[in-house]
């Protein structure tokens, strides 16, 4: 028997080792769909003339904290690893990429500094070389550039299709442990609404 083609109006919750697994794998391609639409918005804003440094970052700190969400163990082993980063047809140093992804994006969220700007304190001096007054300057970071945004999106593309292939041959394990199920089995499952997007 072959899974419905049809979408139903509800569910029975399945609540199975693989039935999780295949949750985590659909939120690990979810994660990867939303990282590759930020860095779209991305390209984009930094082809304006004038680029909103706001939305920049915004789009830039999503896009990284869902890409490093893919890569977390979780209790089911479904997340990403290096191995599948280097596995995956992306020319160059993909793991060495990856790598530094992790580190910008712990640099701007957890990062000790404002990841906008370097600030520094000093002290001016009169003619007489006596202190007068306290000067307070900063620089701005450079935002994220366009070959930055579009290798990482790139790297997400990828990432999704390699999940894409794990979620259908999961989905099939599933479907086939379920449809051992009998009716009375079936009925006493948690009933789930199911509505088409």
């Amino acid at each position: 028997m072959t899974p419905s083609t049809t979408t139903p109006s509800s569910a029975r919750q399945l609540v199975t080792p693989g039935a999780l697994g295949l949750a985590d794998l659909v939120a690990i391609f979810d994660d990867l769909q939303f990282t590759l639409k930020c860095c779209e918005r991305l390209v984009s804003e930094l082809a304006q003339p004038r680029v909103d440094a706001v939305l920049v970052e915004a789009l830039w700190v999503s896009a990284l904290n869902s890409y490093a969400r893919c890569f977390r163990t979780g209790d089911r082993g479904m997340g990403l690893t290096v191995a599948d980063v280097e596995a995956i047809e992306v020319p160059g140093e993909v793991a060495e990429w990856h790598a530094l992804l992790g580190r910008i994006r712990d640099f701007s969220i957890d990062g000790p500094v404002n990841p906008r700007e370097t600030y520094a304190v000093g002290v001016s001096q009169s003619e007489s070389g006596a202190a007068e007054g306290i000067v307070i300057t900063s620089g701005v970071r450079p935002l994220v550039d366009d070959g930055t945004v579009k290798q990482t999106g790139r790297l997400a593309f990828e990432l999704s299709r390699l999940v894409d292939e794990r979620i259908k041959e999961h989905q099939q394990k599933v479907f086939a442990a379920a449809s051992k199920l009998t009716s009375a089995q079936l009925s006493v499952l948690p009933t789930i609404e199911v509505t088409s997007q």
